[in-house]
């Protein structure tokens, strides 16, 4: 549920579904305004879990119910990037993809079209898997990092490693090395490409939709996922196939990224006013108060005096009150009430 934004981002409400940002639009919609100027939009397939198809339904209404893969189960990133892939085949068996999370900004649309369309002709003449590298600003913990290796030309090298979520003293070496890159997370392959890496490096997942074949694009699909998705393991497309596999190569980019994954992130990526303060869709009054963000859903009207670096989070159930140091800690807080109070507030 992306517990580092609770109490606003729950079980029966992501981070992904929440206008974060104060523009109108969730996160989930901006990600689609942002591809929709590269791909046509009948070409965007939604992967999610069967519970928020409603949801999506709802927010994103000029999708199809077939761009809609619903997962019955959570088996994280490897099972629902195979099943995108394995459906694409079948509907364009030359296709070239772009995964793209559904909880990223992006600042610079223009850039970032040209960075996408660099990738696409990449995968297009390369048999290849590429991943978007960031410069990192900052000794970040909560981003996996790429090491790049040898350099293909001023935008393309090999990746030589990956490093998920280092300590504090890991990611001060990767920052001063010079030669680490914030993982985006945004990866293009060919179809074939990533799943011939699926079958080579997790055959036990390639077996499962091996065996869908005669199902794709026919109503029968969404009934052998929903009997045989849970046999997939639980694990991430980067431990699966990235990190094991010797074609990955980073593309570095500039488009003015942010996995918006904590309430620091919102905080460092959203206009501040004279005092310092954040305050997203919110009636705030504050006095001798710097640097906070401070968020309450509806129309209540907050008032602080002397609070400085802090995140307050007001929701109609919840409130949070934490330094802004110490964000890292919201999900075992969010843990803590759950041993306390069950699924109540989550």
């Amino acid at each position: 549920m992306g517990s580092r934004f609770w109490p606003y981002s729950r079980e029966a409400m992501p981070k992904q579904f929440i206008d974060f940002l104060g523009t109108g639009r969730s996160l989930l919609q901006l990600t689609v305004d942002r591809l929709a100027g590269i791909v046509p939009i009948e070409n965007i397939i939604m992967l999610t879990n069967e519970q928020y198809s409603s949801i999506i339904q709802e927010q994103l209404p000029e999708l199809k119910p077939e761009q809609i893969l619903l997962e019955p189960a959570r088996r994280n990133t490897a099972p629902c990037n195979a099943w995108a892939a394995w459906h694409i085949k079948a509907l364009n068996p030359d296709a070239k993809i772009m995964v793209a999370p559904s909880d990223h900004m992006v600042l610079k649309q223009h850039d970032f079209e040209e960075n996408v369309i660099k990738a696409f002709v990449f995968v297009e003449k390369n048999d290849a898997i590429v991943t978007f590298g960031v410069k990192p600003s900052r000794p970040e913990t909560g981003y996996g990092y790429i090491q790049e290796g040898e350099h293909v030309d001023e935008l393309f090298s090999k990746v030589k490693t990956f490093t998920e979520k280092p300590n504090k003293e890991l990611a001060n070496v990767f920052l001063e090395s010079g030669e680490f890159y914030w993982n985006s997370g945004m990866f293009f392959w060919g179809v074939d490409t990533i799943i011939n890496a699926i079958r080579t490096l997790a055959p036990e997942i390639a077996d499962i939709f091996d065996h869908a074949n005669m199902f794709y694009g026919t109503p029968q699909e969404q009934e052998y996922i929903n009997e045989h998705y849970s046999d997939c393991p639980n694990i991430s497309i980067d431990y699966a196939v990235m990190e094991k596999s010797s074609n990955v190569f980073v593309e570095k980019v500039d488009f003015g990224w942010s996995d918006l994954g904590t309430w620091g992130s919102i905080y460092d990526n959203s206009p501040k006013n004279r005092d310092g303060n954040v305050t997203p869709n919110t009636r705030v009054l504050a006095f001798e108060s710097n640097n906070n963000v401070i968020a309450a859903k509806g129309d209540k009207l907050v008032v602080v005096s002397g609070l400085n670096g802090y995140i307050v989070a007001d929701t109609p159930d919840a409130l949070l009150i934490v330094p802004k140091n110490d964000e890292q800690k919201i999900k075992n807080y969010v843990n803590e009430a759950k041993t306390f109070f069950g699924d109540k507030y989550l």
